[in-house]
């Protein structure tokens, strides 16, 4: 089955396939997710099957509506099936980003951004057609590793923390535990 999004063609939102989305560089709908615990957030390093940025390391889950779909269902549908739970997010705001994701593909995504702060790390499931590994790092550690060895994170991983960490994290980023 041809996964359809919702992107922008000629300043009008239609639905178009996937792929071709990302082979044309259409501006389109995004979804990411940020699960925070004791002031770790999990990341997760993509499955060799994925179409683009395979191996790569992510945040804790992104994707694309589904024509019609609101975005917090969305989210909430995308981490269920990329880490295997359900925990309450709240969302946080909306970032647009355009990125190459090489072998001539572009991500040029408008993101709801939602997040969730756990008391208590819940059990990660990671579906191993999206998700190859997990990990919680703090962001100083996250960043720290991403300057050593950026290519092996996602570029819009890089994005996020580089452009965009406060609109994300908010207090969290102060809150984070030391190195």
């Amino acid at each position: 089955m041809t996964a359809l999004i919702p992107a922008w063609e000629d300043g009008v939102l239609k639905s178009v396939e996937k792929l071709e989305v990302h082979k044309r560089g259409l501006r389109h709908k995004a979804v990411s997710v940020f699960v925070m615990c004791e002031g770790r957030l999990l990341i997760q390093r993509r499955a060799m099957e994925k179409y683009h940025t395979p191996g790569l390391w992510a945040n804790t889950c992104c994707t694309h509506p589904h024509w019609g779909e609101e975005a917090a269902t969305c989210a909430a549908r995308r981490l269920t099936e990329e880490v295997g739970f359900t925990v309450p997010l709240e969302y946080r705001d909306q970032i647009e980003y355009r990125a190459d994701v090489f072998g001539g593909l572009i991500e040029h995504e408008v993101v709801d951004v939602f997040i969730a702060d756990l008391p208590e790390r819940p059990v990660v499931d990671p579906n191993p057609s999206e998700v190859m590994d997990t990990a919680w790092l703090t962001l100083p550690e996250l960043t720290k590793q991403i300057a050593a060895r950026p290519e092996r994170f996602t570029p819009w991983l890089r994005i996020y923390l580089d452009e965009h960490s406060e609109q994300i994290f908010g207090s969290q980023i102060m809150a984070a535990p030391a190195v």
